[in-house]
């Protein structure tokens, strides 16, 4: 009689609980607020690539060769260097990165950057590191169409003066599809002068 009570006591919860389940599956999912339903569509529309994205992957992904000028001494013929970058669209096309090898002043060069167009302030934004530093380069600037252009302004700490910041203009146009130039420009002592440009022709 016992054992007839726990086997009709264990059904009971057996059926109970296949009950419970059933109708947690087809309970609909729990209504989001407008504040929620807002939320999510800001997140959604900050994550999403847009045509801007697009754009600077499709100028810029694939291999380029590159011939660095620089100007380290106004009163001094300038150094050339010859290079290869490699450029390549991640995080599923948000973001283009550069990976850069060659020749700096005689010695071995590398460099990683990324460069994309951040949805949230409306700016385009690159980034540089290298081994020839241990830092981070971060820069930020917009496109403008008329000079098929981007133009970024950024800050870099001066290592022969610790704690003191040079202001940095940077200028990538592109000529063609094959062909674009980048400038940078350094103001010191408030003057700004040109120390660096970089050719890129786009390789065969």
């Amino acid at each position: 009689m016992k054992i007839r009570r726990l086997a009709g006591l264990a059904l009971g919860c057996l059926l109970a609980i296949t009950a419970q389940a059933h109708d947690e599956k087809t309970a609909a999912p729990p209504q989001m607020s407008a504040e929620q339903k807002a939320m999510m569509e800001a997140w959604q529309k900050a994550a999403t690539p847009t045509e801007k994205h697009k754009q600077l992957i499709s100028e810029f992904e694939g291999t380029w060769d590159a011939r660095m000028t620089m100007w380290m001494d106004p009163s001094a013929p300038p150094s050339v260097e010859t290079g290869k970058s490699v450029n390549t669209a991640v995080l599923d096309g948000r973001q283009l990165r550069m990976d850069y090898s060659g020749q700096f002043m005689g010695q071995p060069y590398e460099g990683v950057g990324y460069t994309g167009y951040n949805n949230v302030t409306g700016k385009y934004f690159s980034t540089w590191s290298d081994n020839m530093s241990t830092g981070l380069f971060v820069a930020e600037g917009d496109y403008d169409p008329a000079s098929k252009s981007y133009g970024y302004r950024a800050q870099m700490p001066d290592p022969m003066k610790p704690g003191t910041m040079v202001p940095v203009r940077e200028a990538m146009r592109f000529v063609d599809k094959d062909h674009a130039v980048f400038e940078m420009y350094e103001t010191r002592d408030g003057k700004e002068l040109k120390t660096m440009q970089i050719e890129y022709t786009r390789a065969k």
